[in-house]
């Protein structure tokens, strides 16, 4: 790979210029890297008009010419509302799309939830036997997901390849070239090319070296083809930052700034309005009023459904249990809710035993205290099905951490510094955790602290598709029952 070498001489060392590698342009897509969340949402877009266009050819073929209905206006209504939920959710991001898995599920709700709309839009006329709109929902979501497994391909390889096209940068920094060497390998990767690279003045330099330096840097600029300026330095020296971007107003270009160091951890966070100034969120609070409203809404439909539907399968488990055994039906068990709030959890019981104080034994996978009931109770989390009713009183949702007993979370709080982070919002029937294999026992402290990165992580990237995805396959994980005692 051949180089060409640039260097700025300076008598305090402080203009530094990378090499560059020669690369022939005939290799780059004419794509950047920042443009890809547009390309993808047009593709997007025409995936739709394709799919219209396609099931109409189709039913007529089938139909002989027939009417097929208002087709341009489904597939223009359809190919709006999908493109503003995926983008309103961040969607079409780079890192986004490289996720087919979660891709995928993205499109199949965002598409059923929007053929939904449509239907009920319509007063419930669209029938559901052979139809356009029928022809239109399948092709649409088949095409959808086909070319979502080709965007990935493509962008995989547009990254690995260095394909995109150039974004030519200066990259201005107060790091050595050994640490800002990961920014600029990360930046060639996406297609930005650093042109040149300058050192910023040691901490606490004169307004003099400052002032010769932009003055350098500037001239340098003028003299080449430039998109934009990166400047990349710890936030604490801000003061001097600020009058060194001022000398760099000249430029008609963009100047991104870098934040690096500990202090630069702010940056990751979302950004909030205080009144007129602007805040970094540092802990997500609670769900807000339609949030809560929303996640209300599923408890208390997904609850009433699951009790109505499972109620005969509830009716055998309680008949079995007062068979099988001793002592009442349900179980009751003290539990810390939503803000350190005590509750009375339900469950059908399944030991000989009733424990509820300050000593509790957890069951392993032997356990004589287990009935033979409440051994297939336990495996299957049937005996979790009485705790719809916390759902419905509101002291549980349905997708939440899951609660342990008083004298457990005592244990656990001690085992796990961030554990009381968990009862920021209400205990679930299911969770982030569950899905994963975390059910069961917890008898080491590495166990523990798995499921608590897990509900944490839960807490901080709450939405109402995370809920659904939960619930999707909540269900399968208990076909699959890892972990269940």
């Amino acid at each position: 790979m051949n180089f060409v070498n640039r260097h700025i001489t300076d008598p305090g060392d402080t203009v530094r210029v990378a090499a560059q590698p020669l690369r022939s342009r005939r290799h780059k897509w004419p794509v950047r890297y920042d443009s890809i969340e547009h390309v993808a949402l047009g593709i997007d877009i025409a995936t739709i008009f394709v799919a219209g266009v396609l099931s109409t050819l189709l039913y007529q073929v089938q139909n002989n010419g027939g009417n097929s209905g208002n087709a341009f206006s489904l597939t223009l209504v359809s190919s709006a509302c999908f493109v503003s939920l995926l983008k309103s959710h961040g969607l079409y991001r780079p890192t986004e799309l490289l996720v087919v898995r979660n891709q995928i599920r993205a499109i199949c709700m965002a598409w059923t939830f929007l053929l939904l709309l449509v239907w009920a839009a319509s007063g419930f006329k669209v029938h559901l036997e052979y139809s356009p709109e029928l022809l239109f929902a399948v092709c649409g979501l088949a095409l959808l997901i086909a070319q979502r497994g080709a965007v990935k391909v493509l962008l995989a390889k547009g990254l690995s390849g260095r394909r995109f096209a150039n974004t030519n940068i200066v990259l201005i920094s107060d790091q050595p070239l050994s640490k800002s060497a990961g920014l600029s390998e990360t930046l060639a990767i996406q297609g930005f090319c650093v042109k040149g690279r300058f050192s910023l003045p040691p901490i606490g330099s004169g307004p003099a070296l400052r002032r010769r330096i932009s003055a350098n840097v500037i001239d340098y600029i003028r003299n080449i083809e430039l998109n934009a300026v990166v400047l990349e330095a710890a936030p604490e020296r801000w003061s001097e930052l600020r009058a060194f971007v001022a000398d760099l107003r000249v430029v008609p270009f963009p100047i991104m700034f870098v934040p690096v160091g500990t202090a630069s951890e702010w940056v990751r966070h979302p950004l909030r309005s205080l009144g007129s100034a602007i805040c970094a969120e540092l802990q997500r609070g609670p769900l807000t009023a339609v949030e809560c409203a929303g996640k209300r809404m599923i408890d208390l439909v997904g609850a009433g459904l699951a009790l109505m539907i499972l109620a005969p399968g509830i009716a055998a488990a309680a008949i079995a249990i007062k068979l099988d055994s001793a002592g009442p039906v349900f179980f009751r068990q003290k539990r810390c809710g939503f803000n350190g709030q005590i509750f009375s959890i339900r469950k059908f019981r399944t030991m000989h035993v009733l424990e509820d104080g300050p000593v509790i034994i957890q069951a392993t996978p032997i356990d004589p205290r287990v009935t033979r009931v409440g051994k297939w109770l336990r495996r299957t989390s049937f005996d979790e099905l009485p705790q719809l009713l916390n759902v419905l009183d509101g002291s549980m949702s349905l997708v939440g951490p899951r609660p342990h007993a008083l004298s457990h979370d005592g244990q656990f709080g001690k085992l796990v510094r961030n554990y009381a982070f968990r009862r920021r919002v209400k205990p679930g029937l299911s969770g982030w955790a569950q899905i994963h294999g975390c059910r069961g026992p917890t008898p080491t402290a590495d166990m523990i602290e798995r499921r608590v990165q897990y509900d944490l992580w839960y807490i901080d990237n709450w939405s109402l598709r995370l809920d659904l995805a939960i619930l999707i396959r909540t269900p399968i994980e208990i076909l699959r029952g890892r972990n269940a005692c």
